[in-house]
């Protein structure tokens, strides 16, 4: 017996919140009866029809607590935007269920998480979502960096100074306990772990209001350009725009910096005296680890050492450079501590890649239109749908003004005062003013409803293309490549994301 679960979403009106429930419970019910082996656990229904955050969706993580606990092997749903607030949410979790054994069925999507084909099918609507959120990303950071090369202040209050509307002002106790810090370190040479045990001692408050101060928070504060007039701005940065995990600026993008932007607590000598002191005993920082801005960063494999292979470019005599793969083990200790390491072309990893999609079996043809079909009506769920055609505003328009006509007549043939006549002619004036507004939306739509049908086309061909592997697209490549693993014999295994197939090439 297979035990099922089913989500939905529920009118916020109390009048119909529970008509709704009770309808969609008995669609679900009538659904399961049509599957003898099934039984069904429970109906999870939160109320609201947007879904922006799942932390107010009490019973949608009701849910996924009850799949973690085992309760139930598969979920139903009407369609993809019922399940989640968006189509990443709905990758994310789709393969959180889906590593605990429980699958969700979007009946009128016609996409069922246990398939082979699913991760396909949100892959690829996952690098449309993902190019829509890079471009909205992009317009906020755009925005918040000309703010700051303005001087706006972008953060929090900090020790001896409050931030407030963007503008930073000196807060006078904690500029006190400032300036001590920088003169016990600089001018009497006590080190940070001296220096956190002092104020510790004293009583004094961290800027948190901790009361226990540490070597590393005297050091974050003997670090601040602040404290010397200075403001730089950009110091973290998003490199991934749908996480929205922040990762220290290590010269990816420009600092924003401005000297003499505000009031100084310290005089510049004395922050120099202090940052000379941090060199003497300053490490040098490691390098980083293997860059993932490439299709098969970190999934290429060494079958003899477990190591990842890391790019290397090899240029020819004409200027052009090709990237090669190779076991990291061997490149950094040398070939006797792994006999693989074998150079893997990028090209050929990909012709390998595209060799491999090419051999499952899926209508493409069905997806291209299934994904298309999906995307336009996110589109047309912004507002760009269009609900009345221009020429039936117009003749709305053209029967207001024949009953102005009339009216005048009425009014010239002695059927009608002149005092009725001014109050009929504002209200057809009104009515007038009101069908132009809608018939100049109705123009707009229209219009849009044009570019609409250009827009299908194009996100088609788009999906055309990259499922034919015409055009390689990096987010769609990276999604569906679990690992290519190298191996001594130089055969090499190639594995896609949640398939049980095995792809082998031969050098």
């Amino acid at each position: 017996m297979i035990y099922v679960a089913s989500y939905c979403r529920v009118s916020t009106d109390q009048e119909d919140q529970h008509n709704s429930f009770a309808s969609q419970q008995r669609y679900f019910q009538d659904y399961i009866q049509h599957h003898p082996d099934w039984e069904l656990y429970a109906v999870y229904a939160d109320e609201g029809i947007t879904g922006t955050s799942t932390k107010k969706r009490a019973q949608f993580n009701r849910m996924i607590e009850d799949a973690h606990a085992g309760k139930f092997q598969l979920i139903l749903t009407k369609e993809v935007s019922r399940f989640s607030r968006n189509i990443l949410d709905t990758i994310t979790y789709t393969r959180e269920l889906k590593t605990l054994g429980v699958g969700v069925r979007f009946l009128l999507d016609g996409i069922c998480t246990l398939d082979s084909d699913a991760e396909l099918y949100l892959s690829i609507m996952a690098s449309m979502a993902q190019e829509e959120s890079r471009k909205t990303s992009s317009r906020v950071t755009w925005g918040q960096t000309r703010q700051m090369e303005k001087g706006v202040v972008f953060g929090h209050s900090l020790l001896g100074y409050t931030v407030q509307n963007g503008v930073l002002t000196v807060e006078p106790s904690g500029a006190e306990l400032v300036r001590r810090i920088f003169e016990l370190y600089a001018l009497e040479k006590i080190s940070t772990v001296e220096i956190a045990r002092l104020l510790t001692r004293e009583g004094h408050r961290t800027h948190n209001g901790r009361g226990k101060w540490t070597a590393n928070g005297v050091l974050k504060i003997l670090k601040n350009e602040k404290y010397m007039g200075d403001l730089v701005q950009k110091k973290t940065y998003t490199p991934d725009y749908l996480t929205h995990e922040k990762r220290r600026n290590a010269g990816e993008i420009p600092l924003i910096r401005i000297e003499n932007h505000h009031t100084p607590i310290i005089d510049r000598t004395l922050w120099d005296m202090a940052q000379a002191q941090m060199a003497k005993n300053r490490k040098q920082p490691g390098s980083g680890g293997q860059s993932n801005r490439y299709i098969f960063s970190g999934k290429i494999h060494c079958g003899q050492c477990g190591g990842i292979f890391v790019g290397r470019f090899r240029y020819a005599k004409d200027g052009t450079k090709t990237r090669r793969w190779c076991c990291n083990t061997a490149a950094r200790d040398g070939a006797s501590t792994c006999s693989v390491g074998k150079l893997v072309r990028d090209d050929d990893a990909m012709h390998m890649l595209r060799t491999a999609l090419m051999q499952l079996s899926m209508d493409r043809d069905a997806i291209v239109a299934h994904v298309t079909t999906l995307a336009m009506e996110v589109i047309r769920a912004n507002g760009w749908e269009l609900t009345e055609a221009p020429e039936q505003v117009e003749a709305e328009m053209a029967q207001i003004q024949r009953k102005k006509e009339a009216a005048m007549d009425a009014c010239f043939s002695g059927q009608i005062t002149m005092e009725d006549l001014q109050a009929m002619q504002q209200r057809y004036t009104q009515q007038l003013q009101q069908l132009g507004q809608r018939h100049a939306k109705a123009r707009q739509l229209q219009a849009a409803g044009q570019d609409l049908e250009q827009r299908k086309m194009e996100i088609a061909a788009q999906l055309q293309s990259i499922l034919y592997l015409e055009t390689e697209s990096d987010v769609f490549c990276k999604s569906i490549l679990e690992r290519l693993t190298v191996w001594k014999d130089r055969h090499m295994e190639l594995r896609l994301q949640h398939l049980p197939q095995v792809f082998c090439f031969m050098e």
